[in-house]
Order: C-alpha cells, then sequence, then structure tokens
C-alpha cells in the first residue's frame, strides 16, 4: 500500500508537467510563460498572505476565532505553494482552493471593515 501512494506522488509531477506541455502546445502559449505566470501567482498569494495573516493573528487574540483565520489562511498558503509548482493540474487545484468560501460570514455581503477601533459596514444605496 506505501508503494502505491508513494509511486502516485512520483508520479503526479511527471504527469502535470506532460499535460501542461500538451495545453501548452495545444495553446500556442509557449511552456515557460505558463510555469513563470503560475510561480509568480504563486508568490504573489504568499506575500499577501504573510501580510494578512499578522492581522488575522491579532484579531484572534482579540476575540475573533482563531480557528478561522488559521482554515483561511492554510487554505491560502498551499494554493499559494501549488501555484508554485510547475503543471496545469495544480494551478487548478490552486484556483479550486482560492475560490473556495470558507471565510465568508453566512453570506456574500460586504464585510464590516475594522479602521481604528470601530468598525464600519457598507452603505447600500438604491439610485
Amino acid at each position: 500500500m506505501r508503494f502505491v501512494m508513494l509511486a502516485i506522488v512520483a508520479i503526479f509531477p511527471v504527469v502535470d508537467l506532460a499535460v501542461t506541455a500538451r495545453f501548452a502546445r495545444w495553446s500556442g502559449v509557449p511552456l515557460w510563460v505558463w510555469l513563470a505566470a503560475s510561480g509568480a501567482g504563486g508568490l504573489w498569494v504568499l506575500a499577501n498572505e504573510r501580510v494578512q495573516f499578522r492581522s488575522r493573528a491579532l484579531a484572534s487574540i482579540r476575540g475573533d476565532s482563531p480557528l478561522r483565520g488559521l482554515l483561511d489562511s492554510g487554505r491560502r498558503v498551499v494554493a499559494g505553494v501549488l501555484l508554485i509548482a510547475p503543471g496545469i493540474l495544480t494551478d487548478a487545484i490552486a484556483l479550486l482552493l482560492l475560490m473556495l468560501p470558507i471565510n465568508q460570514r453566512g453570506a456574500f455581503t460586504p464585510q464590516p471593515v475594522a479602521a481604528g477601533g470601530t468598525t464600519y459596514r457598507a452603505e447600500r444605496t438604491l439610485d
């Protein structure tokens, strides 16, 4: 059983690169463009998550649920690492992770933003 799992983990990057090479050939875009764009996107996600993790950690100290922030940060870090890994299949998995509405509090309405010590809600106007 361990051998099968190890084989799957070892073969997946090779299959992913083969699929990416075929997709690059089919689309006419060079392979290095796909890999460079994906790597740059992954680095951008990780850099932004590093900044946002600090504010989430402070919010959890103030009383918010620390598990919600940890789950959201972990999801973004895994997505950033998957974007850096070469291949279109890992990029698709990373984009699915980024699209998950994990940190939404019930609805897709604008969330309150903390500025200073108070929170402000976006006002809706019906014009």
